[in-house]
């Protein structure tokens, strides 16, 4: 479904014009103008200053630069540039695989490498906007929920329909969460949460619960299967107990949206990101309130990902990627950048890569292998200048820092 090179008839019209223009140029004098023309750089070039030259030729250097920095080896996918408005990425869990789903109810599944990204299915599977979407923990089925308020599983070899639920919710469904190979959930738009079991051959849900007054955004769970996550734009956080099928506890309401949920410290620390910009960290089993608070920019974070057990990239409103090392608590720079607002944010299987999906209907992939040497801050880290450092480029941003750049001509 992505965008194919169009004809370009008015370039190749201004080109014939060109053409035929050129042809009347006058060539009679060429001989004369050209030796009075050659004679007048000499003198040119003998009377510039010293100063002069020297400027030419450090220009010389930073054009050199700029080359050597275009040539340089790509060591990421190529973006994808799509006609529809893209509502969600994910990856494949073991292959070079990556879903994305749409305005229109479609969902296109790429085949990507370093050279090229390669469309290899497309799953015809909603007639309106598929919001979420999440494959099966051994890749072979891909989930996805919609604004028709339907959910369907699709095969991923063949792209036929292996089972879906008509009117699975009552209002449109807002995201899903594929808890183990038996076990998923999803909430929709006035904060409904439903627990299906793949076991059960009835259409209707194991479990049902109404907690939250606005969507819910995001849905997490850790390794245990013991609680499930939601948060929700009513600004809290709602725990599902999933082995006793009952609400475990509620946080209080915050004046902000809570948008998306993430885990670290091997999943005994969880990560919410927040309408207003703000990072709130709660430690597990205590969720009734967070135990930290992380500013940051006041631009939205739209997702978030974990990238290693201390490190989070947030995808932002300003078109902004951000890293953020959480123990301690230090802004790494930015990531990457897009035009327009950042929706969402994935990581690769062999977390390589991370692809970030935005509103100008792009999905633009950054190879983030550099954060293994950013693992380890020390605790003991001099005094920082925290807008420095929001504003400091690392390795796969697009933008390089300024100091970085001037640094290899002296």
């Amino acid at each position: 479904m992505c965008n194919r090179n169009k004809r370009r008839e008015d370039d190749e019209d201004d080109e014939t014009d060109s053409d035929s223009d050129s042809s009347d140029v006058s060539m009679s004098d060429s001989d004369d103008s050209g030796a009075n023309i050659e004679s007048e750089g000499d003198n040119e070039e003998r009377d510039k200053p010293d100063k002069a030259v020297e400027d030419e030729e450090e220009e010389d250097e930073v054009i050199k630069a700029i080359r050597s920095a275009a040539d340089a080896k790509r060591d990421h996918p190529p973006a994808i540039h799509c006609e529809d408005f893209i509502t969600d990425i994910s990856f494949h869990p073991s292959e070079d695989l990556l879903g994305v789903a749409n305005i229109v109810g479609d969902i296109v599944l790429y085949k990507y490498t370093n050279e090229e990204n390669t469309i290899v299915r497309t799953f015809e599977v909603h007639t309106k906007s598929c919001r979420d979407i999440e494959f099966s923990g051994d890749g072979e089925a891909l989930f996805s929920v919609a604004k028709d308020k339907t959910i369907m599983l699709s095969d991923v070899e063949s792209g036929k329909l292996v089972r879906f639920y008509d009117e699975a919710h009552e209002v449109p469904i807002y995201c899903l969460l594929v808890i183990d190979e038996n076990l998923f959930a999803t909430g929709d738009d006035d904060g409904c949460v439903k627990l299906w079991d793949l076991r059960q051959n009835s259409p209707n849900p194991i479990y049902r619960t109404k907690k939250n007054e606005d969507y819910i955004s995001d849905m997490v769970t850790n390794e245990s299967k013991h609680y499930l996550l939601c948060s929700s734009g009513d600004g809290s956080l709602t725990t599902i107990d999933l082995h006793g099928r009952k609400i475990h506890m509620q946080s209080e309401e915050y004046e902000e949206e809570l948008t998306c949920l993430g885990l670290f410290r091997t999943e005994s620390k969880l990560l919410a990101g927040s309408s207003k910009g703000r990072l709130f960290l709660y430690n597990w089993n205590e969720f009734g309130l967070h135990s930290d608070i992380f500013p940051g920019t006041k631009s939205a974070v739209n997702d978030l990902i974990p990238i290693t057990e201390n490190i989070v990239v947030t995808a932002c409103e300003d078109g902004v990627l951000r890293a953020t090392h959480l123990f301690p608590h230090r802004h790494l720079g930015i990531v990457g950048q897009h035009d327009l607002s950042v929706e969402k944010v994935d990581i690769c299987n062999d977390g390589q890569f991370i692809a970030s999906a935005s509103h100008n209907n792009d999905i633009k992939f950054w190879n983030i292998k550099y954060f293994e040497d950013f693992e380890r801050v020390s605790h003991k880290h001099k005094k920082h200048d925290k807008k420095r450092e929001m504003q400091n480029n690392l390795p796969s941003s697009k933008v390089q820092n300024v100091s970085d750049f001037f640094s290899g001509l002296c």
